[in-house]
């Protein structure tokens, strides 16, 4: 639910700093339950992660997945190879969401010529030039390609497409990365909806699979009539995915409201669910929106230091 421009550049500017001064310091106890509105871990969590453009989760100590975002055009990766040594510092995992496209906000291509230079191979020195730098890395990665692609909005550039088109785009990024990143895996990551089945671009193809997971009580009322839990916002796309039998992470969770409802996601998102078998992850999306949420909720900011509403 998100397309973020500024803090996305941000954070290889702060990892970078994170790595230049911090690399060899201890690092920190995890931040005491309720100093923010982080998810809470117990024995037996599933794997915790977040994408951190902010450094909330710098020194945490149960995040086992550093999460990154990056597009495939208009960036220097200089610092992305740094994430491997950021990483597994600190005892984390890798999850990198490659964007097909710019996050210029006046230069986004139309879905019909990304597909079209997709599958021309316009685009393959671009996955290669991401894929020889992962190729490289210590740091288990896994590779998240094209997200939410199902969703009928068109926010993104590869949405849109028939699903023949986007499982072929899919299989050629991924055919692609694999002669220069051998090690890494591959996440097919669809919102959750209705229809998803069309694009699950085969088992050869998915390591896992991820979800997006977003509550925000004002939208929860509107369109539900009540306060909607995590196991509730999760079900849906879970039991979708279920069947095709691989570990299922929630590559991005959010939630916004007052303190009460806050409370109860931070306490349940990482709580063992025997409902939910096959919950091997939950990343955080630890930043603010850009693209507000319709019709009229604004920019809700996801932040764990933030996300109280008054």
């Amino acid at each position: 639910m998100k397309i973020n421009y500024a803090h996305k550049w941000s954070w290889l500017a702060l990892m970078a700093a994170l790595v230049a001064g911090q690399a060899t310091a201890p690092l920190a106890q995890t931040p005491a339950p309720g100093q923010d509105n982080r998810p809470i871990a117990y024995p037996g969590s599933v794997a915790f992660g977040a994408y951190d453009p902010h450094g909330d989760f710098g020194d945490d100590r149960n995040v086992k997945i550093e999460a990154l975002f990056l597009p495939w055009q208009d960036i220097d990766l200089k610092t992305l190879g740094e994430a491997d040594d950021y990483a597994r510092q600190r005892g984390r995992t890798l999850l990198i969401s490659v964007e097909p496209w710019t996050w210029s906000k006046t230069e986004h291509i139309s879905p019909p010529a990304l597909l079209q230079g997709i599958l021309s191979g316009r685009y393959d020195g671009n996955i290669a030039a991401i894929c020889d730098i992962v190729g490289k890395f210590t740091t288990p990665t896994t590779m998240r390609w094209a997200q939410e692609m199902e969703d009928p909005r068109l926010r993104f550039s590869w949405q849109g497409w028939t699903g023949d088109e986007y499982r072929a785009t899919y299989r050629h990024f991924v055919d692609h990365c694999r002669a220069s990143a051998p090690r890494a895996k591959f996440m097919w990551s669809p919102k959750g909806l209705p229809g998803l089945d069309q694009y699950y671009p085969g088992d050869p193809y998915v390591d896992s699979i991820g979800l997006s997971v977003f509550g925000l009580q004002p939208y929860d009322r509107d369109k539900f009539g009540h306060d909607r839990t995590f196991a509730e916002s999760l079900k849906q796309g879970y039991d979708l995915v279920a069947k095709f039998n691989k570990p299922i992470c929630v590559a991005e969770l959010g939630y916004v409201g007052p303190a009460a409802y806050v409370r109860n996601w931070a306490e349940n998102a990482l709580k063992p669910d025997p409902r939910f078998p096959k919950l091997a992850c939950v990343v955080y999306f630890d930043d603010k929106e850009v693209a507000p949420w319709p019709p009229n909720y604004g920019l809700p900011d996801w932040r764990v230091t933030s996300n109280v509403l008054p």
